[in-house]
């Protein structure tokens, strides 16, 4: 009867590391995902920036500034700040927009997307309650949405 019972102690024990032990492995998965993601936004971005600096002669000074600012946590919010501008300027421009520009805002539009629907699937799991409690997250941060106001730039 001890032994049994050992013995069920030891499988209960064994499934529940098993399953810490996979679901942590998703969220490593998770975080490359977004990381990798982050790096394709910024990239777009970027490229969206260098475009207008390019081919719109009064906006240089912008996409300059937007480029100097890197994609990370603690700068989004000026790095959202500056893309808005570079968006303002894409809008004011009289039709028709060049081409490159438009498939830089569609590039720009995609990324966006896949990154924030990265941070979801992984603020997701990250937020559950023995997710948090057992600190399968290690030290990781919480990644954060990247908020781009206009994406539709061109309809």
């Amino acid at each position: 009867m001890v032994t049994a019972l050992y013995l069920l102690i030891a499988v209960l024990v064994t499934a529940v590391m098993l399953w810490a032990y996979s679901t942590a492995q998703r969220l490593n998965r998770l975080h490359i995902r977004t990381d990798s993601a982050r790096q394709s936004l910024g990239a777009a971005l970027d490229r969206r920036a260098a475009l207008v600096g390019a081919l719109i002669p009064g906006a240089v000074d912008a996409a300059r500034r937007a480029e100097a600012i890197p994609l990370i946590y603690s700068r989004f919010e000026d790095r959202a700040r500056a893309e808005r501008r570079i968006s303002e300027v894409i809008i004011s421009q009289p039709a028709p927009v060049p081409e490159a520009l438009i498939d830089a805002a569609a590039r720009v539009e995609l990324a966006h997307r896949f990154y924030n629907e990265a941070v979801t699937d992984t603020r997701d799991l990250r937020t559950r309650f023995l997710i948090r409690s057992l600190r399968l997250g290690g030290r990781a941060p919480l990644p954060e949405y990247f908020e781009l106001v206009d994406t539709d730039i061109v309809e």
